[in-house]
């Protein structure tokens, strides 16, 4: 795959800060699976595509959608969501990515789900730390995870997460429960 064309393709197709959140995401995608020994190859594609779909029409994203698997699920939740499951269906049908793993890493980077792997829990975590994300309390979840173990980063971060969409109100899309629930169980079993 020609990552430079990726690029091109993602430069025209998203606004410009948007395109450089995804290049933000990308490096600290690389960088934090180098440091937990995950795929760096893996990590830069699925970070390149993790927004790939974040701007399309609403209904061009809701016709796609209902090709997925998941589409009735999704369709009772925010449109916001939507981009994550057709990112990696455009990623696999645009691009020939085929690898699960990926896929798996462009379609949970929002929500997160139970028995995540460790790409995806990479992806996950560059995406809400990137250093150009200025959200209250950023600097001290980036500080807490800095050099601790994948797992306890995770657990840090959809905490994190949770607190943001409980203290808006916001309705929590299951798969992030679950993610949620696993992590808080395997803590308390610590």
């Amino acid at each position: 795959m020609d990552l430079q064309q990726v690029k091109n393709d993602l430069e025209q197709r998203l606004p410009k800060a948007r395109y450089e959140h995804v290049l933000r995401v990308t490096d600290t995608a690389k960088k934090l699976a180098e440091e937990v020994g995950v795929s760096v190859e893996k990590a830069e594609i699925a970070g390149l595509f993790h927004d790939y779909a974040k701007f399309m029409d609403k209904d061009e994203l809701l016709e796609l959608l209902k090709r997925d698997e998941e589409y009735e699920l999704y369709a009772q939740y925010h449109a916001e969501l939507w981009h994550a499951p057709v990112g990696a269906m455009l990623a696999k049908e645009r691009y020939g990515v085929e690898d699960h793993d990926i896929l798996q890493a462009i379609r949970f980077h929002t929500t997160g789900r139970a028995e995540m792997s460790e790409l995806e829990k990479v992806i996950y975590i560059a995406d809400l730390i990137e250093p150009g994300r200025k959200f209250p309390g950023i600097e001290e979840l980036r500080q807490r995870i800095d050099g601790e173990p994948l797992e306890d980063q995770m657990t840090e971060c959809i905490q994190h997460t949770f607190k943001f969409l409980v203290q808006r109100y916001a309705v929590i899309f299951p798969h992030s429960f679950d993610c949620y629930n696993e992590h808080v169980r395997r803590r308390k079993e610590q």
